[in-house]
């Protein structure tokens, strides 16, 4: 098939780029050439899709059985795209977010689950109501939080970088939250798996991983993927209501239970992840936070000097 992928240079779109090639696929990057493409052959487009004039000057032309929108984040972003390529292609994939689930006493939130008014992702179940409306061939993803080598979220790396420095490690609440992590090679494994997939037209898809994990397991998973033992790192919880933090981030999840099931995607995409959360996490500090030396780095703690001082 011939694809156009917006973006296809960081972290998802370069997974998901090499997928589609192997497979034969004819790819297409639209992006604004800040950086290579991740695989030889394929075409480049660059531009600014925050500009629909130069999504329409440079894609009019174009011709593509399928359109990956990885980097949308309000419904603008998306609009000029969908408009341009309706009725001329057979799919068209949207990366939405498992961010726009309002809080549930219920879990793990389900597809139809209903959406938070005031998200900030908000931008993004906008662009998947327009998508439906304009009765274009669509599927959208909502992953949680994604890892994995080249992932420029502070997530994953921020447990490392106190683990690896041997400091105490500062979770909010009690610790008991529990989330769920996705790797990025799963993620692009079922995005890829959408294609030529009847069932996925029109649908909306959870993808993460295989079980949830409290935020207190989550650390200590790090520290096994970091070769320690999970007993020897110091977990320290604090109350985040009695800090103010300004702009500075002392925590990089949400303080709730966020976790989604995964079976409808599992059944209808055919689809399994290959990566439990250890596996993961060791594929993420070995193959990327080693390699861009980041234990080595200078990094900024002060949030969570203050924590400890507070005692």
């Amino acid at each position: 098939m011939r694809i156009l992928i917006m973006g296809g240079t960081r972290f998802i779109g370069v997974y998901l780029t090499k997928i589609l090639a192997q497979q034969g696929h004819d790819i297409t990057l639209f992006n604004r050439g800040k950086k290579p493409a991740p695989v030889e052959n394929s075409k480049q487009i660059h531009g600014d899709r925050t500009d629909a004039t130069q999504i329409k000057d440079k894609l009019a032309g174009q011709e593509f059985d399928a359109v990956f929108d990885n980097n949308g984040r309000e419904l603008s972003d998306t609009q000029p795209l969908a408009d341009l390529f309706k009725g001329r292609i057979q799919h068209f994939v949207y990366m939405s977010s498992a961010g726009v689930y309002l809080k549930s006493d219920q879990m793990p939130h389900i597809e139809g689950d209903p959406i938070d008014p005031k998200s900030r992702h908000k931008g993004k179940n906008d662009t998947e109501n327009y998508l439906a409306e304009q009765a274009l061939p669509y599927t959208s993803i909502r992953p949680t939080y994604i890892y994995g080598p080249q992932n420029y979220n502070d997530l994953e790396a921020w447990f490392f970088d106190r683990i690896v420095r041997d400091r105490p490690v500062p979770i909010p609440g009690t610790g008991n939250n529990f989330t769920q992590f996705g790797h990025c090679q799963d993620l692009a494994t079922a995005m890829a798996a959408v294609l030529g997939n009847q069932k996925a037209i029109g649908q909306t898809y959870n993808i993460s991983g295989e079980r949830y994990v409290t935020f207190d397991g989550l650390a200590k998973a790090c520290a096994e993927a970091c070769g320690k033992s999970p007993d020897s790192i110091k977990i320290v919880h604090y109350d985040p209501k009695k800090f103010d933090f300004g702009k500075r981030k002392a925590f990089p999840m949400r303080v709730q239970h966020f976790f989604a099931s995964i079976e409808k995607a599992k059944k209808e995409l055919n689809w399994q992840p290959q990566y439990d959360l250890v596996s993961g996490l060791k594929d993420s500090f070995q193959n990327d936070y080693l390699l861009s030396k980041r234990d080595q780095a200078e990094i900024d703690f002060s949030c969570d000097d203050e924590i400890l001082a507070a005692g």
